[in-house]
């Protein structure tokens, strides 16, 4: 699990940010995908893609002029895809303290060039602490499926009208 760690770091800039200096949702939320990205690349070894990001917990505002440092860690590999956690904070250089921000979960597949899904390696788990993440990623796999089936059901009930 720890081979395929990355982490990025970010200073906030006006263009990032709201009106009143916050960051924006959605750039927190490419900031997250894309060091979501670099792990589930490392530890597959391949190209990868964003099959979903769940479970996006905005904690506290992200200000204009804040270092922020976003961790990311594969927490299981199934067959082509895998379930990356991502956890983003803010450090305050002169105290040396940082202060969590959001928490997210994303699925990444491997793929080769045409977009052909690609079988990634198991995950070794070295510690209690990973143990226990891979087995929250199993349940909520277990959770994506059921409300995926939801919604394609949903879908096909309703037709092409859905929208209207």
């Amino acid at each position: 699990m720890s081979e395929s760690q990355s982490e990025r770091s970010e200073i906030i800039f006006p263009a990032d940010a709201n009106a009143i200096g916050n960051l924006f949702g959605g750039r927190l939320m490419q900031f997250i995908d894309l060091v979501g990205a670099m792990a589930a690349s490392r530890h597959a070894r391949a190209f990868t893609v964003t099959a979903s990001m769940d479970h996006l917990d905005f904690v506290a505002p992200v200000h204009v002029g804040d270092l922020l440092i976003l961790k990311a860690s594969v927490n299981r590999a199934f067959r082509t895809s895998m379930e990356v956690g991502v956890k983003a904070m803010v450090e305050d250089v002169r105290e040396q303290k940082l202060r969590h921000v959001s928490s997210a979960y994303l699925t990444y597949v491997a793929v080769d060039r045409e977009g052909k899904g690609l079988v990634v390696p198991g995950l070794e788990c070295e510690t209690d602490h990973q143990r226990r993440r891979w087995e929250d990623a199993g349940r909520r796999r277990e959770m994506r499926a059921g409300e995926t089936l939801r919604k394609k059901r949903l879908r096909e009930q309703l037709g092409s009208e859905w929208n209207v």
